[in-house]
């Protein structure tokens, strides 16, 4: 079976569409303000990547948009526009400037922040311009730096005069949601712009013990992004970040061993599973369908374009084949003239003519023979023409003394006429010569494989081997001529620029002469002369030509191989060994289907195999990544193994608890198969027999808003909040301890 065969057996595979985000059909609703109640606490999970909002007396935040705010001027009313969350949405020119008040996990435009409270609360039923009766719970990062908690104080306090706040960390929220007040585990938060590992024991995350890497899903889609970018360095359409959002959200997933899953990704029978096609949008150019009748009139005008195209160039052959008879003429006439003349009347007569000496004059007229004896050849196309049998030339053998004017023009006609028909007619025996000899060939060579197939076999493949190399050096070479500085074009330079030197000369006739018509120009009495040549005469077409002959040759010899020999099959074939299921480029650029270059769906196409699990795995080996930082198998070996008097062989009864309560939250555990990786990491790290329980909180991106409900309406609520008489007492840097806060670390 050829390749093209099992080629065309492949089922295509499925492609899945780019599409751009959706845009929003409506504004972000309102809140019914007569259903406010100005005693419920407003918990608010203000994150780098959505702001949840909503009473606490909710069972879900009624509110949840993008971190995101544009601020648009509208040029037809010249009036600047704040569009926040999804509202960014309404419009594609809208959402093309949106900004987050986040610069990694720290807010850093605190105007914008503002602008997205009054933003919440105005949805959520609130008049914030008469101030917020209502306390609030607010989430914050695993060891924030102090003056991002003092401007949150400064802008509940001073600008929206909240009575009072409660600052929790969202891993931890979340962990409370889903366990009871006072159970003990292992808290893994994947989020968007960290990752952090918090031991909890009785209720209480030990923050001191608690770890954090610098990569979430933000710097995932970066990474992917970058990977893309370096796969497919002139991909046609431009992608924007919702783009690669949808890809690794959609179709990236942990490994569950990564080695291993690696090491067989790009082998054609997996990646039948693995490989996901994605086609971004474009605009395709629909060409009109031609009916029968337009193709043949189209076909028709194409014959006749090219047999008019050949008969000009017949034509230009002839004019020019006349052009140097009439030369050829005008030199011989010459000669005559001269034949009886004194030597100094001669010598001066060649001067003026443009020659050096008589011996130059006849040296000329011999090269200009022998040029008009290789321009009567026509093209073989032409060979095997018949010739009309009344073919006369009549005044060929009559002496011009018995001719007049017109009789010797055409006696000069008839002479070219002749000589083009003598040379198509010793074209056409050369012709037959070779055939017969071709055959002689053929015939002598399959008497030798009858004779000694094991010779015959061994020179075959002896000249393939050759072939094969010669074209190898030749595809080689291509390549390096599209480098400047390459060594194989510096050389070509070279030679050219000592050609152009060589060629500055002083005769007379310099300007006249010609390659064909120099009688003086001696270049090739010596073989060697013409390998400057070789080097400069090399040009990518003729490199094209050349490969394309020895591929001829490689396919006949392989031929007869398969023929005649056993060993050799199919797989030793130069096809085989360039076919695309043999490249691990090509199974890693275009994924187990042959590619099209000419296709334009297929120029839009980008294939995910390797990357699907190259970028989740950051966060278990953080140098991939850049970072130099533990992975959370690594970290959590620290906390499980070496903390809490705990030992590699033996675990406290804290981290025993901790290992039958691993916590997986975060927008960023959504990616398929974490579990399974951190059930696979933890077996390996932990002692033998260890009990392990790995799960998922309920609902890993609203999870940590239900915790801060769960709490409000909890006992240990009002010790948890810091009032607005506490803030005016001891000032925007004093932070009020709780089971699920952050704490003060400097006194």
């Amino acid at each position: 079976m050829t390749a093209n065969t099992r080629d065309s057996s492949l089922q295509p595979l499925k492609v899945y569409p780019l599409n751009d985000f959706p845009l929003a059909s409506s504004p972000e609703p309102f809140d019914d303000p007569n259903d406010h109640d100005p005693n419920t606490p407003i918990a608010l999970d203000f994150g780098s990547y959505e702001v949840r909002a909503g009473f606490t007396s909710k069972n879900a935040p009624s509110h949840t948009f993008p971190t995101k705010i544009v601020r648009y001027k509208e040029r037809k009313i010249q009036r600047a526009l704040t569009f926040i969350g999804n509202d960014c949405s309404l419009d594609n020119a809208v959402r093309s400037h949106s900004r987050s008040p986040f610069d990694g996990s720290l807010i850093t435009n605190w105007e914008y922040v503002e602008d997205m409270l009054s933003y919440t609360f105005h949805h959520l039923g609130v008049q914030p311009n008469e101030g917020i009766p209502n306390p609030m719970i607010l989430t914050e990062k695993l060891a924030t730096v102090q003056a991002q908690r003092s401007n949150w104080y400064q802008l509940l306090f001073e600008c929206y005069g909240v009575p009072e706040v409660t600052f929790g960390i969202d891993g931890l929220f979340s962990f409370y949601a889903n366990n009871s007040p006072t159970s003990t585990g292992l808290m893994i938060n994947s989020g968007h712009e960290d990752t952090t590992i918090i031991p909890v024991i009785g209720g209480k995350g030990i923050l001191s013990e608690s770890k954090r890497i610098e990569w979430g899903g933000n710097q995932s889609i970066d990474y992917l992004k970058s990977l893309l970018s370096l796969k497919y360095p002139y991909f046609p359409s431009k992608l924007n970040d919702y783009h690669f959002q949808s890809m690794y959200q959609e179709h990236c997933y942990f490994a569950k061993d990564y080695e291993q899953e690696l090491k067989d990704m790009l082998n054609i029978n997996v990646l039948e599973n693995k490989d996901i096609v994605l086609e971004a949008p474009f605009t395709e150019v629909i060409q009109p369908q031609k009916t029968e009748e337009e193709l043949r009139i189209q076909a028709e005008k194409r014959r006749e374009t090219g047999k008019r195209l050949q008969e000009q160039a017949r034509q230009r052959r002839v004019d020019k084949l006349r052009q140097k008879e009439e030369e050829y003429e005008y030199y011989v006439n010459i000669r005559e003239e001269l034949r009886d003349q004194p030597k100094r009347q001669i010598l001066i007569t060649l001067e003026n003519a443009g020659f050096d000496d008589e011996q130059d004059f006849i040296s000329y007229i011999s090269n200009l023979e022998k040029v008009l004896k290789r321009g009567r050849i026509l093209d073989m196309d032409d060979e095997d023409q018949e010739e009309s049998p009344e073919s006369k030339f009549e005044y060929v053998d009559v002496p011009d003394e018995e001719l007049n004017d017109e009789q010797k023009k055409e006696k000069r006609k008839q002479r070219l006429m002749k000589a083009n028909l003598d040379a198509r007619l010793k074209a056409k025996e050369e012709k037959i010569q070779l055939q017969k000899a071709l055959e002689e060939a053929k015939q002598k060579d399959e008497d030798w494989r009858k004779q000694d197939i094991q010779g015959w076999t061994r020179d075959k493949r002896f000249k393939l081997a050759k072939f094969i190399k010669s074209r190898k050096d030749k595809l080689k070479l291509k390549e390096e001529m599209k480098d400047r500085k390459s060594q194989a074009t510096q050389r070509r330079m070279k030679n050219l620029a000592s050609l152009a030197e060589d060629n500055v000369g002083t005769n007379k006739r310099a300007r006249q002469a010609t390659i064909d018509n120099d009688p003086s120009d001696t270049f090739g009495a010596n073989d060697d002369d013409w390998t400057i040549y070789n080097d400069i005469a090399i040009t990518p077409e003729a490199l094209d030509e050349s490969i394309e002959e020895e591929y001829r040759e490689i396919v006949e010899l392989e031929k007869a191989l398969l023929e005649f020999d056993p060993s050799f099959t199919e797989e030793d074939t130069l096809d085989a060994q360039y076919d695309w299921r043999n490249s691990v480029l090509h199974l890693f650029l275009r994924g187990p289907r042959p590619h099209n270059g000419e296709d334009i769906h297929q120029q839009h196409q980008l294939h995910l195999n390797v990357e699907r699990i190259r970028t989740p795995e950051v966060i278990f080996q953080p140098s991939m990544g850049g970072l130099d930082q533990a992975g959370i198998a690594e970290l959590a070996d620290g906390i499980l193994t070496k903390k809490f008097g705990s030992g590699s062989s033996k675990l406290s009864q804290e981290c025993l608890d901790m290992a039958s309560n691993v916590f997986i939250t975060g927008g960023n555990s959504k990616i398929p198969n974490l579990r399974e990786r951190i059930v696979n990491e933890f077996t390996g790290l932990l002692p033998i027999n260890t009990p392990l329980n790995v799960n998922y909180a309920k609902d890993v991106s609203l999870d940590a808003w239900k915790g801060m409900a769960k709490l409000a309406q909890s006992e240990a609520y009002p010790s948890t909040c810091v009032t607005k008489a506490d803030y005016e007492e001891y000032g925007p840097d004093y932070i009020k301890e709780h089971n699920l806060g952050n704490v003060r670390f400097v006194d």
